[in-house]
C-alpha cells in the first residue's frame, strides 16, 4: 500500500486550502512523458494527499494537450488508490444550476480521437470494461462530503467530453441534449478510463458553471462566466475535499476499481516483454526469474 492514497486532479487553486500541514512538491517522471506540473503534497487531517493541476500552473495547456497519461501515472506511482477529479462544467439541464455540483455516474466521449486514451498497447494488450467508468463507492462519498459541507449536489448524471478548446454552437449543445446528456466539459475523458486501468478509484466533482450554448435566456457560456463562477464560490471544491478527506475512515475500502485488470489482460503472460513489463512496473509485479 503507498504512502499516499488521495491524489486530486484539479485548478492550481485546488491545494491552497486551510489545514494542509508539511507542503512538499514533488516531480515525478513516467514512461509516457511528464505531468502537467510538479504534484504538491500535503497533509490534511493526518492523510496524505497529493495534488496536480490539470492545466498546468497558469493554465498554459488546452485540454487536448494535457499529458493525460503522465498526470494518472504520477499519481499510480505514488501509491494513489483513491482519484478525484475538480472539473468546472456547462449544464445541459435546467435543474443543474450554475453554483451546483454534480457527480456524474456515466460518461460519454466524443472527443476526436487524437487523445491518447489507453496505457496499454506495443505488445501488451487489455480490454478494460467501461460500463461503470466512474467509482460508485468514491461517487457515493464525494456526493454525501459535498452535500455535508452545504453544497447542492446532483448524485449522479451524464457527462459528455468534448474536444475542445472551443464552446458548443448552440446546435451541438441542443444536440446534446436529445442525446440525453447532463453535463459537459473538455478533460473527463480520458482521465475516467486511465484511472480504471490504473485500478484507482476514480470520481469528478463537476461544478457548474454555466448553461451551456443551449439556453433560451441565459447568455452562451465564456470563459469570464466561467471563471466569474469559480470566483463566486471558490472554497466549494476545498471544503468537499477536506471533508472527505477528514473522513476517509468512513468511506474508503477495497471497491471493484481495484481489480480492474483482474480480466482484462489478453496477452499471454509468457508473450509480455520486458519492455511491457518495465513501461507498466506499477501495474503488474515484477516477472518470476
Amino acid at each position: 500500500m503507498g504512502e499516499i492514497e488521495i491524489g486530486v486532479i484539479g485548478g492550481s487553486g485546488v491545494y491552497q486550502m486551510p489545514g494542509l500541514e508539511a507542503v512538499e512538491e514533488r516531480f515525478v517522471s513516467t514512461p509516457f512523458g511528464e505531468p502537467s506540473d510538479a504534484l504538491t503534497i500535503g497533509t490534511l487531517f493526518g492523510e496524505r494527499v497529493a495534488f496536480l493541476p490539470r492545466h498546468g500552473r497558469g493554465h498554459v495547456l488546452s485540454p487536448s494537450e494535457v499529458p493525460y497519461r503522465a498526470n494518472v501515472y504520477a499519481m499510480k506511482h505514488l501509491g494513489v488508490r483513491y482519484l478525484l477529479a475538480i472539473s468546472a462544467c456547462g449544464s445541459l439541464r435546467e435543474a443543474f444550476a450554475p453554483g451546483h455540483m454534480v457527480i456524474p455516474d456515466q460518461l460519454y466521449d466524443h472527443t476526436k480521437g487524437t487523445r491518447a486514451a489507453s496505457f496499454f498497447g506495443q505488445g501488451l494488450v487489455a480490454h478494460v470494461s467501461a460500463a461503470q467508468p466512474f467509482s460508485p463507492e468514491l461517487g457515493r462519498a464525494l456526493a454525501d462530503a459535498g452535500r455535508a459541507v452545504g453544497g447542492v449536489v446532483h448524485d449522479g448524471g451524464t457527462y459528455i467530453t468534448i474536444e475542445g478548446p472551443r464552446f458548443s454552437t448552440r446546435a451541438e449543445s441542443l444536440v446534446f441534449r436529445q442525446w440525453g446528456m447532463d453535463i459537459i466539459g473538455m478533460t473527463t475523458s480520458p482521465e475516467a478510463y486511465l484511472a480504471l486501468e490504473a485500478e484507482m478509484a476514480f470520481a469528478v466533482l463537476a461544478q457548474v458553471t454555466d448553461y451551456d450554448a443551449w439556453h433560451d435566456t441565459e447568455a452562451p457560456v465564456s470563459v469570464e462566466m466561467v471563471k466569474q463562477a469559480l470566483r463566486n464560490n471558490p472554497r466549494q471544491a476545498q471544503d468537499t475535499i477536506r471533508h472527505l478527506v477528514q473522513h476517509k475512515q468512513a468511506w474508503a475500502g477495497e471497491f471493484a476499481a481495484h481489480r480492474a485488470l483482474q480480466d482484462s489482460l489478453i496477452t499471454h503472460e509468457d508473450q509480455i516483454s520486458a519492455a511491457a513489463r518495465a513501461r507498466l512496473a506499477h501495474f503488474f509485479p515484477p516477472a518470476a526469474g
